[in-house]
């Protein structure tokens, strides 16, 4: 399940599918207001509207919401199955049939912004407790606007039977350049073998450097707003990239399409640096290879550095025109701050007997405690709920996601894409796709 991502959510559309999406968000002019504590002179009652995507994430918060209803009976959820994606942005522009709470992508919040409730006061007592990065992305100028919800982890996936028969010790991969000389060593042993995976999806390409970048402790934009591609931390993570390509140590694939499948389970591609919810493909697409994949932390870009950066991710959003705001919250608060509600999400129910493992939750208690999720089986049985939450509590903080960010793939995604096919630079790429960012994006009227 491709769950709580923004970026799986669009992994199968097209760069042009992204930039609409962004397109379609509201205008400037604001009705944001600040949503109060809820007040009930009697237990909560009443009717709530509910969107999540189609599939097994809206059967997983379907079971999770009867957690809900039976701490609070007099409260009717209508849990609605919907595109939210290519549907809320409209909606909240029509203000017809808005619903009270919808699950949205974190990299699609700042679009509609203003036409969502502003959450600060509410969210307050839990401050202390949510991932910093996490916080940063709900919080769109001043205002925290969404309820944190998953953490999507980067880290580092690879081919356990190959690498040991190369000789190589995962737990000596500490920084990027030992990736690279691990990818050289894989190599020698397996000539045919292009051991790192190079994403060739222009969306999920800017996404998967955004988690390059986020380790650094940077992002797209700096604290103040201003555009930060053209910097370090990008030029960075580029030249590594550039090296792996150059080579010939990758694979340049779009991510689980057939040729990516079918490399991974070739033996072609070893070693695939990328978000938690990789452990989809070892679990429903890999067939000649599952059980022989394991995950450890990302490498750090320099001795000592964060080994966790996050790559997508979504949360609970309240429109400004909803009409139980305050019920949506409490369901919200529920699902997101309270054992019992994310336990009945991430634990093991009738869909997932194992546990959600494609993520981990943003709450740190929940970091804190009991594992979640059981051992993966597709993994060996590694226990992928310590290497996730380790990873996620090194995650750093500070990150921002401008409203134009989607739009930002028809430059920077697709530049990157140039560079992995050999026709740009590092430098090219950022000098160039900060010029076309700065010019046809942040000083658009």
């Amino acid at each position: 399940m491709l769950r709580g991502i923004g970026a799986a959510a669009l992994a199968g559309g097209t760069v042009g599918g992204a930039a609409a999406l962004a397109g379609c968000a509201p205008s400037a002019s604001t009705n944001q207001q600040p949503l109060g504590t809820p007040s009930f002179s009697a237990p909560p009652a009443g009717e709530v509207t509910i969107w999540d995507r189609s599939g097994d994430l809206y059967k997983v918060f379907d079971k999770a919401i009867a957690s809900f209803t039976a701490k609070y009976p007099q409260v009717k959820v209508n849990h609605l199955a919907v595109d939210i994606n290519a549907k809320l942005p409209s909606t909240l522009i029509s203000g017809a049939e808005v619903p009270d709470g919808a699950f949205y992508d974190d990299a699609l919040i700042p679009g509609i912004a203003p036409q969502l409730f502003d959450l600060s006061t509410l969210i307050e007592p839990y401050k202390k407790d949510i991932a910093p990065y996490k916080l940063g992305v709900v919080t769109v100028e001043g205002r925290v606007v969404a309820v944190p919800w998953d953490l999507d982890p980067g880290l580092l996936f690879y081919r356990a039977d190959l690498v040991e028969q190369a000789g190589v010790d995962p737990a000596k991969i500490a920084t990027y350049d030992d990736l690279l000389a691990a990818a050289r060593t894989v190599k020698g042993k397996f000539p045919a073998s292009k051991p790192l995976h190079l994403e060739a999806n222009e969306y999920l390409s800017q996404l998967w450097l955004d988690m390059f970048v986020n380790q650094q402790g940077a992002a797209i934009v700096d604290s103040a707003g201003k555009l930060a591609v053209d910097t370090t931390p990008y030029r960075t993570a580029l030249t590594w990239l550039d090296k792996v390509r150059a080579e010939d140590l990758g694979t340049l694939a779009k991510y689980f399409e057939p040729t990516d499948v079918n490399t991974l389970d070739n033996g072609t591609q070893v070693f695939v640096p990328w978000a938690q919810w990789f452990v989809f493909g070892p679990q429903q697409l890999l067939k000649q290879t599952k059980g022989k994949w394991r995950a450890t932390a990302l490498p750090a870009w320099q001795a000592g550095g964060a080994r966790g950066g996050v790559m997508g991710g979504s949360s609970f959003v309240i429109p400004a025109k909803a009409k139980n705001p305050q019920l949506a919250w409490l369901l919200y608060e529920h699902l997101t701050f309270s054992k019992t509600g994310y336990t009945a999400v991430y634990g093991p129910n009738d869909v997932y007997p194992g546990g959600i493992n494609t993520s981990v939750p943003s709450y740190l208690p929940a970091l804190s405690g009991e594992a979640l999720f059981k051992p993966v089986a597709e993994l060996g049985g590694q226990d992928l709920w310590k290497v996730a939450t380790d990873a996620a509590k090194q995650v750093p903080g500070g990150y921002t996601i401008p409203v134009w960010w989607g739009k930002a793939v028809d430059y920077l995604g697709v530049n990157l894409q140039r560079m992995l096919n050999g026709q740009m630079s590092p430098d090219d790429v950022l000098s160039t796709s900060a010029q076309q960012i700065q010019k046809n994006l942040v000083d658009r009227p």
